[in-house]
C-alpha cells in the first residue's frame, strides 16, 4: 500500500498566506496554507509545519474553507477505519525469525545500523571529505505511520545500512509530536522543511556535497530496500 499526503488533500487553497491562524489556544504567525482536506488545514509557519483541524477554526475561517461537519464526520471515521486496519496488519505480520547463530563463525560481526545524524552541515562537510551524497529524512518518527513503517522495512535493514555506509551520509530531519527536542534543531529543522519545500512525511530528498537536490522521494514506496536504493542510484545518476 503506498501513501503519498498529496493524494489525501486538495491544493486548491495551495500558497495562500494568513499573517496569523489561531486554532484553539494555538496561535501560528506567518502561515502559508500548502492545501486543505475535509477536516484539516496543512501549512508552514514561522516555525515550520503544522496542520489544524478545520472544526477548531473561527466561524469565518470555517466558511472560507468551505467546512462541511458531515462530510467531515465521515472523513475522520474512514481515517479511524484506515489507522485500525493499518496496525492490524502490523500486528498479524509474520514475525521474522532471529538467525541461526550456530552456523555463524565466532568471530562474524554483528549487524550494524545505518548512523543518522541531526547536523546538515556537518553531514555537507563530511560527503564532501569522502566523496558521498546527503539523504535527509523528514519524518514524524512518533506519530507517522508510514514513516514507521518505512524505517522498519528498509531504513533499518542490513542492506540498506550498508549500502549508506558506503555512499551516503544521513541526517534526519525531525518533528516528533511526543518526543523533546532542543529549540535550536526545532528551529534548524523547520528551516530545512522551508529551504527544500516539504510538506509532507515521509520526505526523503538525496542532495550533493553542495546541497544540491538530485531527487526527492514523497511517502512509502514498496519493494524493500532494493527498491529505494535502486531509486537512490538513479537520482545519483542526474
Amino acid at each position: 500500500m503506498t501513501w503519498v499526503l498529496a493524494l489525501l488533500v486538495s491544493p486548491a487553497f495551495a500558497d495562500e498566506k494568513l499573517p496569523v491562524l489561531i486554532a484553539g489556544t494555538n496561535v501560528y504567525s506567518n502561515v502559508t496554507v500548502t492545501s486543505v482536506s475535509a477536516t484539516d488545514v496543512f501549512f508552514t509557519y514561522a516555525g515550520g509545519i503544522a496542520n489544524v483541524k478545520i472544526k477548531n477554526l473561527s466561524p469565518d475561517l470555517q466558511k472560507h474553507f468551505s467546512f462541511d461537519p458531515a462530510k467531515a464526520k465521515q472523513a475522520e471515521i474512514k481515517q479511524a477505519g484506515d489507522k485500525a486496519r493499518y496496525h492490524e496488519q502490523l500486528i498479524h505480520q509474520p514475525v521474522a525469525r532471529p538467525a541461526d547463530m550456530t552456523r555463524q563463525s565466532p568471530s562474524a560481526a554483528p549487524a550494524t545500523q545505518a548512523a543518522w545524524r541531526n547536523d546538515f552541515p556537518g553531514a555537507l562537510k563530511q560527503a564532501q571529505s569522502e566523496n558521498k551524497l546527503v539523504l535527509l529524512d523528514f519524518t514524524g518518527s512518533d506519530w507517522c505511520p508510514w514513516c514507521i513503517k518505512f524505517d522498519q522495512d528498509v531504513l533499518s535493514t542490513e542492506k540498506f545500512s550498508a549500502y549508506a555506509g558506503q555512499k551516503l551520509e544521513l541526517v534526519k530531519v525531525d518533528f516528533p509530536r511526543h518526543t523533546p527536542q532542543p529549540d535550536d534543531l526545532k528551529r534548524a529543522n523547520a528551516a530545512l522543511a522551508g529551504r527544500f519545500n516539504v510538506d509532507g512525511y515521509p520526505t526523503y530528498v538525496l542532495v550533493n556535497p553542495d546541497g544540491r537536490e538530485l531527487g526527492r522521494q514523497v511517502g512509502y514506496l514498496q519493494g524493500g530496500p532494493d527498491a529505494f536504493i535502486s531509486e537512490l542510484d538513479g537520482f545519483s545518476r542526474h
